[in-house]
């Protein structure tokens, strides 16, 4: 939606009147590499999108906060001057969430009447919920003149999707969708918080996001029981290697000697961990020497693993992933994002993306009964400020 679309909408919804508009957006993110590691103290290799969510606002005199959505029909409204309450609609969490985390470290009194449109896939895994709440963040911050420590302002949003939105997230997608640098992906150590911008900026790179349009709507009892198997096998490990922690701290012969006390689907998910988590450093070594072969070769057996070991892809991402394997140009291929449905990514050189999307529009309906959506992207930016009235 351009500006000038989202101005008409703005005054549609609020009125026209003097107050100057501020603007800001928050993109979504593709995890290249390193999956269901987050949340073991691991390593994770997200991109941000060149798609947004994009906020168009005006500050009010009052505590009120007015949010309208380009494609929801009623409009969220809340206090800020006490606990923000959760309250419908459904999608107004996100916001509200974020507006309680500012608020409870005196960043907020003045509420905004504001309009959320977003280009980034709803429920692909691309972390449409991240970019929106790092947008609310930053709209409510441009309007009360505040600014905030970019890690802070992450953990805030994060905050707001554990306890508003009632997901129990890792830090990735909040953080990339902030600090992400342009024409580079982020290698993040999910333990210490520590990260480095791996250059992703050599123009003959491109990445092809692919929508399954089988909604993941996270499965959140498998989520669930993914975490609990980990947490199983580390607590077996332990009892071997007290210095164990997380599966972070476990390599395949520590996990080979707990083998024989252990679940044979708890070992396969912690063997999933330990190797995921040593192809995402081998993945960011392989970008950093442009050795996209190699690169995508990890990628594959990210994808392999993620079915195999993991169990949380399904019928529709393997044929995706197939379909990316026999075209020229493509280097790799996986499922991204938490699985059950949503996106995969491939990697290819420029000249080969409208030959994949070629063969997957022909290919994918034929194995899958289902039509797929996808978009070529590069390495994008985080959140920007784009209008800002003067202080």
């Amino acid at each position: 939606m351009s500006q000038t679309e989202m101005k008409k909408l703005f005054e549609s919804k609020f009125g026209a009147d003097s107050r100057p508009y501020l603007e800001v957006r928050a993109p979504g993110r593709v995890n290249l590499i390193g999956e269901h590691t987050d949340y073991n103290d691991g390593f994770v290799f997200p991109m941000a999108l060149t798609r947004h969510t994009t906020i168009l606002a005006k500050a009010r005199t009052d505590a009120t906060v007015r949010l309208a959505s380009a494609i929801e029909p009623q409009i969220a409204e809340f206090k800020i001057d006490a606990v923000v309450k959760k309250e419908p609609p459904k999608w107004s969490a996100y916001p509200r969430g974020v507006a309680e985390a500012l608020r409870t470290r005196g960043l907020i009194s003045v509420g905004v009447d504001a309009l959320a449109a977003t280009d980034v896939p709803l429920g692909g895994g691309l972390s449409s919920s991240a970019s929106f709440e790092v947008a609310s963040a930053l709209i409510l911050l441009v309007a009360n003149h505040k600014q905030m420590d970019k890690v802070e302002l992450a953990s805030a949003c994060q905050w707001a999707e554990h306890h508003y939105a009632g997901v129990p997230c890792g830090i990735m997608d909040q953080f990339i969708s902030a600090m992400a640098e342009e024409g580079h992906a982020m290698l993040l150590d999910c333990r210490d918080l520590t990260r480095r911008q791996i250059p992703l900026d050599n123009a003959q790179i491109q990445f092809l996001i692919v929508n399954s349009n089988v909604k993941h709507e996270l499965v959140q009892g498998e989520y669930t029981g993914r975490r609990n198997q980990c947490q199983r096998a580390v607590e077996t490990i332990a009892r071997h290697f007290p210095l164990v922690k997380a599966l972070r701290d476990v390599t395949i012969p520590m996990l080979d000697e707990s083998r024989m006390q252990m679940d044979p689907v708890v070992f396969r998910r912690a063997r999933h961990v330990i190797t995921e988590n040593k192809r995402t450093l081998e993945y960011a070594a392989a970008l950093e020497a442009k050795d996209w072969g190699r690169a995508g070769q990890l990628m594959y057996a990210s994808h392999v693993s993620l079915r195999d070991d993991y169990g949380v892809s399904c019928p529709e991402l393997d044929a995706l992933v197939e379909i990316a394997a026999t075209v020229d140009g493509i280097y790799g291929a996986r499922m991204t994002g938490g699985g059950f449905g949503g996106s995969i990514v491939a990697m290819g050189n420029h000249q080969s993306m409208k030959a994949l999307q070629a063969a997957i529009d022909l290919q994918y309906p034929e194995k899958s009964g289902r039509q797929a959506t996808s978009f070529v992207t590069t390495a994008g930016a985080g959140a920007q400020v784009l209008q800002a009235s003067q202080i």
